[in-house]
């Protein structure tokens, strides 16, 4: 009787943490640092480890891509093709142009 006791408790705790685990990390989710940085990024649509890339390398607007070409900008790491087009077409709508 006291074993089945002390498992149904120690079950009970487990789940208690586990659920305590899981609300931290929605909660760090939330405060990605990332977060504040790629509103730019994610109105143009591109995918989250793109907008990482870019903002690691301190461009947050369209026209911050002028500070790079766009060899350097397909060498960032999460910068896949589908990123470098839409890139490439939002530099063309700005009328704007990579570093030579």
């Amino acid at each position: 009787m006291l074993a089945s006791q002390a498992k149904k408790a120690a079950a009970e705790r487990r789940a208690e943490k586990a659920k305590k685990e899981s609300e931290t990390i929605l909660v760090e989710l939330n405060t990605d640092k990332y977060s504040e940085l790629d509103g730019n990024w994610v109105a143009i649509g591109l995918a989250a480890p793109a907008r990482r890339a870019l903002i690691e390398d301190g461009l947050f607007t369209v026209s911050d891509l002028r500070k790079t070409s766009l060899a350097a900008l397909k060498e960032l790491h999460g910068m896949g093709p589908n990123a470098i087009r839409v890139l490439v077409a939002e530099m063309k709508k700005a009328d704007l142009s990579f570093r030579k």
